[in-house]
């Protein structure tokens, strides 16, 4: 008798083969992720037999090979991916394009006209590289390290910062500053008050202002107490740097302690030996130590200041310069309050790998393939 399911049209056998016995690896992806056939296009470079298996399985991607032949729909080898990656990490500038950084669609019409591939979706290109973090399209400003001496300088900190000066750890009563001057802050009276969020709605601050003047903050950080010394100035200069050390010096623990440290950067109110004399000249036991020049990110009171930028002064909408400086010396007494030493994780063996990687020549597709 013949079963009713023989009418069934029966799957073409070899097909099933081929698509279940495709090495794991390189599985079928959904065709969200669409190819298309191309004569330089990335393709297989092995024949399956009826049961989907080859002399050289056992090491599936080493048959990929570019020859004119059709790219199986949905399948990359991974050397595609790795070269695409590396074409998005060099400036556009290097393939005579008139562009200052890439846009997902003009990196996709370059992968095209290099030959690595015919045709690729932008969703996929933009998976490729969100995997490593590769975002072309964006950009930051830095500044390179010129200090012929930055290595040993940026050093002296990063010890400190553990505690440790020329070799030595440091006693319970020596102590470790870092201080810096937050200069030019505007106050800016809006032309009408800020309202508050509701929902759907954030906060509205008017663009209008009044300017009510400006004013320098200046601070000092306890580094391993979290204790905050803080005041506002008309402007930065000696004088007033010289009164923030009169402020931490002459109380206790300090006024008493083995050695005070005090980390800042290369201003003009604190610069060269010349501050390093007038300081000690007045407190024997204070001990300047100068970051190397444009290294004022490893100075731990910028990462304060950044705070009271984000927290007290943006927006700015303030009435007068004393509404400023009361707003800071609040934020200072409440980040006493929730405030803890900085986890400050950047060592002298991190700065060391930092260095050698600034100093040796860029290779993009080893630096992507590890």
């Amino acid at each position: 008798m013949r079963s009713e399911s023989s009418d069934i049209e029966q799957p073409n056998i070899r097909c099933l083969t081929f698509r279940y016995s495709a090495p794991e690896s390189s599985s079928w992806l959904p065709n969200t992720y669409p190819t298309t056939s191309s004569r330089l296009g990335w393709t297989h470079g092995v024949k399956l037999s009826v049961n989907g298996a080859n002399a050289s399985s056992t090491s599936a991607y080493a048959g990929w090979k570019n020859c004119p032949a059709r790219v199986a729909p949905g399948l990359f080898p991974p050397e595609l991916v790795v070269q695409v990656k590396a074409l998005a990490c060099e400036l556009p500038s290097q393939f005579g394009l008139p562009l200052s950084r890439w846009s997902l669609a003009e990196l996709n019409e370059q992968v095209c006209q290099s030959g690595l591939v015919a045709k690729i979706s932008d969703s996929t290109l933009w998976r490729w590289l969100h995997e490593d973090a590769i975002r072309p399209w964006f950009h930051r400003c830095w500044i390179f390290p010129r200090d012929p001496q930055f290595a040993a300088k940026a050093g002296r900190l990063l010890d400190l910062y553990q505690r440790v000066w020329q070799g030595q750890p440091l006693q319970a009563d020596e102590f470790v500053i870092s201080a810096d001057e937050k200069t030019s802050i505007q106050t800016r009276a809006r032309i009408h008050s800020t309202q508050a969020p509701q929902p759907g709605q954030p906060m509205k601050v008017e663009h209008e202002y009044e300017r009510r003047g400006a004013l320098t903050y200046l601070a000092a950080l306890d580094v391993h107490r979290a204790k905050l010394f803080g005041h506002c100035e008309p402007q930065s200069g000696i004088v007033a740097f010289d009164r923030l050390v009169d402020r931490v010096m002459n109380q206790p623990p300090y006024a008493q302690a083995r050695r005070v440290f005090w980390i800042v950067d290369n201003g003009s109110s604190h610069r060269g030996t010349a501050s390093v004399q007038r300081l000690q000249q007045r407190y024997p036991r204070l001990q300047l130590v100068h970051g190397p020049v444009h290294g004022s990110w490893l100075n731990q009171v910028e990462v304060y200041f950044s705070i009271i930028q984000r927290k007290v002064l943006t927006p700015n909408d303030f009435k007068s310069l004393d509404a400023v400086a009361h707003a800071l010396w609040q934020f200072e007494r409440h980040f006493e309050t929730i405030g803890r030493p900085f986890e400050w994780k950047f060592t002298r063996d991190d700065l060391n790998q930092l260095l050698t990687k600034l100093a040796t020549p860029k290779t993009t597709e080893l630096a992507i393939a590890a």
